[in-house]
């Protein structure tokens, strides 16, 4: 499973979701999506654009853990 780390970055800077959208220019639904973990699937571009906001890496926004089985 990919663990999406956007609502933990946005917390430490105490960012809402619409901040992260005007900022990044992103649709404010693909950041609500990525902020709960439930997005299927994310644009490179998105992926970019949050990674720079934040100054962090891909390996810092998103985590691949193993299943609870």
């Amino acid at each position: 499973m990919i663990r999406c780390h956007l609502a933990r970055l946005m917390g430490e800077r105490k960012l809402k979701i619409v901040d992260v959208a005007r900022e990044t220019g992103l649709n404010r639904n693909t950041v609500t999506l990525l902020y709960k973990e439930t997005a299927q699937r994310v644009d490179l571009d998105a992926i970019e654009k949050l990674c720079e906001l934040f100054g962090c890496d891909v390996g810092e926004l998103f985590e691949k853990v193993a299943d609870a089985e």
